[in-house]
């Protein structure tokens, strides 16, 4: 090879070549973003859009359909999901990921904008926002105080905390849960009102007129000027109670005559808990885009430069924190970097026994890794828990080259080369083989890095490191490797005594494998049916492996979802929270927890549900607790699930920035109208109810939700006098709440609510007896002479998915019982039982599921097709690929026996794991191959070609799977933070690795004896070429060298 006589020549030139790679490595190094995974958040964008006082029905047929309708057309649409709520619409539209998110954005902003005037006229303009309307917090800080209140908490909060954490980097919003916003509330007496002849809109009338703030003007005299200022803002309790509603008979009727006038606060139906008592939390919302780490690292230094001012009655803390599991993951891997490399550096000095040969490999690993972040930075990617997986990987990938160039070098100078002369032809002899490696290493990874979705982005990121730095180990062990094999490398003489007591072993490896490989040869079609028969078993190994999208990863904290029944009050839901709060407690007393954070009616857009209910309990660091994050979350779901009139469960986290509130089971049943959608679903939970491994099962379409429906007597109203306005806001008024006006307090506007009692408004009956006045008699008219009440149940609200109306079936699994089970077991129900319009399909982690699940399979494919060609490119054959390729079925059977024994499920990890395998076991292939070839074009028999090839190459083979065996090992053996994810990728590589050497050292050399006879040296028709053209050239010579002579001799005549 050219590159490596020039570095053997030119060692100082190799060294610098080396440096500088290094060099520039450690510059991209310092400026790779750290994140938990590759940004794999799909562009999202929300249209909320509110209407005051419309039912679920309206809002959907009225609002969301045109919205979604409007946005139909819009480049790089993923899906659409929307909820009709009462008196909101959400629709939540998922854009492809190279779709740029502001650009998504504003062409969603411009064609909502474009309907608007098709909206009912009173909805309000539509929102559109790139942060989801449901975004769920990354980072809580608690807020408690044993001396102030609620509303104190609040107000501090809000004038001097959020803004503050709003402008850290990354931050899309603080909202404050458990917020008790100052408000003045007037709760309205309606007898007293009834008594003194007013009426809710008198009231109204009032208050707009008098609580106004207007400039007025000023005087000028020659010399001066006076701004007028006149005060006619209301402020206090008091200052609003003696306002002036109306004179009778000189006699002043005043607010506070006909109602309670408090300092009170706006909104009641949001509560904070923290560790069993009420709190205040702070909730940190990232952007679409933003990086965890950073958001908590700038939160952190915030809070930091806030404690020094915080007032002395204030406790604050950070109650929850996502990223702390992201620093705690890398740092794992971090520490298994370390220990893959000392245990591959221990693995080459065992098999060389020389610490001189030992340093050559050892410093190729870092040399190659720290090069590759060049390709990393470049290619805009961040280090996150993939990209270091893949280092890890890669140390036993990329130290592989230099092993078999120095093992080459090395079996040279044993049998008695010069060192220098040993270093060149070994170089050479071993470079094509080299370069065959890296390449079909490289293919492997290619299909990795083209896949589509979100496995596709995930793993791009896995699939150039590892390619990138297999590049560069190809070039280092061509160009430094063999460079320092001719400075460092000694005679074989000059061995020390450690080398010679160990030299028997391995000359009797060798004998041993020289005489079972003749036996393998003697006996060719036994060695293949035992590899048939071991290749179909993995066929079995597949059908016993539970399968799922990503193993439970142990991430310090568990969630405990509470679902009260439709129309449960806050203080019902409220309840329950502290009743589970109880069950909880022990795990705060064995010291096992450090949080409890509980949040009633959770959510960023409000009004939220307050029948819902979430909560946080943050475990302690992971070596400071005995039991893992699984384990106490499956003792504590029969616990919860066991509390009467509400439905309580624990969940584990998912993977792979997965929304964390939603069960695994999502199976979403589309149709033409809710009546139908309703049986259907129906069917399906009683289907589901009847297998024991499927828990909490529910669906999101109940129509239990109570409500009272009021039906207005239009003519009656008509002929009295009273407007349908008139009544539908009096009864907004009075049973809901209204915000009339403001009041400014030290500089912040707060609102004034208007609102009845809460005494008036126990009872359905209580909805009559409000009174209206008649436009054209003067009088107050009870609304029970102009409306009827009816009991109906209606449904909380109405989703909609790709379009179509739709019910979610959700389930929790129970244990040791799979994704890939529950959905298998729910697709056939749905198969026997529900009509084919009905459409099935899947959201959240099961839609991932099915998406990676196909994605995957056809890149596995992908992947042995790319290599093959490229191998069949290099060997110029198509039947030595194939040789080399019939030992990934072992592979594929070693890997999933290993996944079998250990109980490790078929996941996403796993199956990149496997396709790796097929770039890892085809090395070996190459080895024994590439030799064979040699020996062949040097005049040996196909038989003698491939046992002296397969002998000779030993060595080598076992070092560079045991290097990459030992490299997976700190990974299969992980605990800590995020185990799970990578012991699933670390036994697939050790058992197929494993497997599939021990038996293609006997398999691969007798499909060659078989099958290399039917091929020709890859030079067959370069040398045919020049036979001929040097046959042909001297033909052409004789001839004119005839014709010559006769012309000479005829001139002579």
């Amino acid at each position: 090879m050219v590159l490596s006589d020039i570095s053997i020549k030119r060692p100082v030139f190799a060294t610098v070549v080396s440096l500088i790679l290094v060099i520039f490595g450690l510059f991209a190094f310092d400026r790779l973003a750290i994140r938990e995974y590759p940004d794999i958040d799909p562009p999202k964008v929300s249209v909320i859009t509110l209407y005051k006082g419309a039912s679920a029905q309206i809002v959907e047929t009225q609002v969301t359909q045109l919205i979604e309708a409007s946005i139909a057309g819009i480049e790089g649409i993923r899906q659409v999901t929307s909820k009709s709520r009462e008196e909101r619409s959400q629709v939540d539209i998922e854009f492809t990921l190279g779709r740029n998110i502001d650009d998504a954005a504003n062409d969603v902003r411009d064609k909502v904008s474009a309907i608007i005037g098709k909206l009912p006229i009173d909805v309000e303009t539509p929102i559109v926002s790139k942060v989801e309307g449901d975004a769920s917090p990354m980072l809580w800080v608690a807020l408690s105080s044993d001396e102030w209140n609620a509303v104190e908490l609040s107000d501090y909060s809000d004038r001097f905390l959020v803004d503050r954490l709003s402008v850290v980097p990354g931050v899309a919003a603080v909202i404050i849960g458990g917020e008790r916003r100052p408000a003045m509330r007037i709760w309205l007496d309606r007898r007293a009102m009834a008594a003194r002849g007013l009426t809710v809109q008198d009231v109204e009338d009032a208050l707009l007129a008098q609580n106004v703030e207007l400039p007025s003007g000023r005087i000028e005299s020659t010399l001066r000027e006076f701004t007028v200022r006149t005060d006619s803002g209301l402020i206090t309790p008091e200052e609003f109670g003696g306002l002036v509603l109306k004179e009778k008979d000189g006699y002043l009727v005043r607010l506070s005559e006909i109602a309670e006038v408090v300092l009170g606060t706006e909104e009641m139906r949001y509560e904070v808990r923290a560790n069993g008592e009420a709190a205040i939390g702070l909730g940190v919302i990232k952007q679409s885009k933003a990086n965890e780490l950073e958001i908590a690292e700038g939160i952190y230094a915030e809070l930091e430069r806030i404690m020094p001012a915080l007032p002395r009655q204030i406790h604050m803390w950070v109650a929850y924190d996502k990223s702390r599991f992201v620093d705690a993951s890398i740092n794992e891997v971090f520490r298994a970097l370390g220990i893959a490399l000392c245990l591959v550096v221990g693995v080459i000095f065992i098999f060389l026994r020389s610490l001189r040969a030992t340093l050559i490999p050892a410093i190729a690993i870092p040399v190659s890794l720290t090069a590759s972040f060049m390709v990393v930075a470049a290619m805009g990617y961040s280090l996150n828990v993939l990209t270091l997986l893949a280092y890890v990987l890669a140390v036993g990938l990329v130290v592989d080259d230099a092993i078999v160039v120095l093992e080459n070098i090395h079996r040279r100078i044993e049998d008695g080369e010069p060192v220098l002369l040993a270093a060149v032809r070994g170089a050479r002899q071993i470079g094509f083989a080299v370069v065959a490696t890296t390449v079909a290493l490289v293919a492997v990874f290619v299909p990795i890095s083209l896949m589509t979705g979100n496995t596709g982005r995930l793993f791009s990121e896995f699939g150039v490191s590892v390619a990138a730095a297999v590049v560069f180990s190809g070039f280092v062990a061509l160009t430094l490797t063999p460079m320092m094999c001719s400075k460092l490398l000694r005679p074989k003489d000059d061995e020390g005594v450690f080398y010679r007591a160990t030299e028997r072993f391995f000359i009797a490896l060798n004998r041993s494998y020289a005489f079972l490989l003749r036996g393998a040869l003697s006996v060719p079609v036994i060695v293949l049916a035992v590899g048939v028969a071991l290749s179909g078993a993995a066929y079995g190994f597949y059908q016993g492996i539970k399968q799922e999208f990503a193993p439970t990863e142990d991430r310090g904290v568990f969630l405990v979802v509470l679902k009260a029944p439709e129309g449960a009050t806050i203080d019902y839901t409220l309840s329950y929270l502290k009743e589970s709060e109880k069950l909880i407690q022990p795990l705060l007393d064995n010291g096992e927890a450090e949080t409890v954070f509980g949040v009633v009616a959770p959510g960023l857009s409000r009004p939220s549900p307050v029948n819902f209910a979430i909560a946080f309990v943050v475990l302690k660091p992971w070596h400071e607790r005995e039991r893992s994050q699984q384990t106490i979350v499956k003792e504590m779901f029969p616990k919860l699930l066991s509390i009467p009139g509400a439905n309580v469960f624990a969940i584990n986290p998912p993977s792979l920035n997965q929304p964390g509130r939603k069960t695994p089971v999502q199976f979403v049943i589309g149709g033409p109208s809710y009546d139908m959608l309703r049986e259907w679903s129906q069917i399906i939970v009683e289907g589901a109810r009847e297998n024991p491994l499927l828990l909490s099962v529910d669906s999101d379409f109940k129509e239990t939700k109570p409500e009272l429906r009021v039906d207005i007597d239009r003519n009656r109203a008509a002929d009295l006098g009273v407007s349908i306005q008139t009544i539908g806001r009096t009864l907004e008024v009075m049973l809901g709440a209204r915000f009339v006006t403001t009041f400014n307090d030290r500089g912040v506007q707060y609102n004034v609510v208007l609102q009845a009692r809460s005494e008036d408004r126990l009872t359905p009956r209580d909805l009559t007896n409000i009174y209206v006045r008649s436009e054209t008699q003067e009088q107050l008219i009870p609304l029970s002479n102009l409306v009827t009440l009816r009991e109906t149940a209606g449904a909380k609200e109405l989703n909609r998915f790709g379009r179509m109306r739709s019910v979610t079936v959700s389930a929790s699994l129970g244990p040791d019982y799979s994704l890939g089970e529950a959905l298998q077991y729910l697709d056939g129900l749905a198969k026997e039982r529900l009509p084919g319009e009905a459409r099935i399909s899947y959201s959240g982690q099961s839609r991932e599921f099915r998406d990676s699940s196909a994605s995957l399979a056809t890149t596995f494919f992908l992947a042995i097709l790319i290599i093959f060609l490229v191998l069949g490119a290099q060997f110029e054959s198509f039947i030595h690929p194939f040789i080399i390729l019939l030992s990934v079925p072992l592979a594929v059977t070693g890997a999933l026996g290993t996944l079998l024994l250990t109980g490790i499920t078929l996941n996403i990890y796993s199956q990149i794991g496997m396709i790796m395998l097929i770039g890892l076991v085809a090395k070996n292939g190459i080895l024994i191959v590439e030799f064979s070839n040699q020996l062949r074009e040097q005049g040996a028999s196909v038989r003698d070609a491939v046992q002296k090839a397969s002998e000779a190459r030993l060595r080598p083979i076992l070092m560079t799977a045991i290097a990459t065996v030992c490299g997976a090992i700190p990974i299969a053996l992980a605990t800590g933070a995020g185990a799970e994810s990578r012991s699933s990728i670390g036994w697939v590589i050790i058992g197929g690795v494993s497997f599939s050497t021990i038996l293609s050292l006997f398999i691969v050399p007798v499909l060659y004896s078989l099958l290399a006879r039917l091929t020709k040296p890859s030079s067959y028709v370069a040398d045919r070429l020049r036979n001929l053209e040097q046959e042909y050239s001297m033909g052409v010579g004789e001839e004119e060298l005839s014709s010559t002579v006769g012309v000479t001799i005829r001139s002579a005549s």
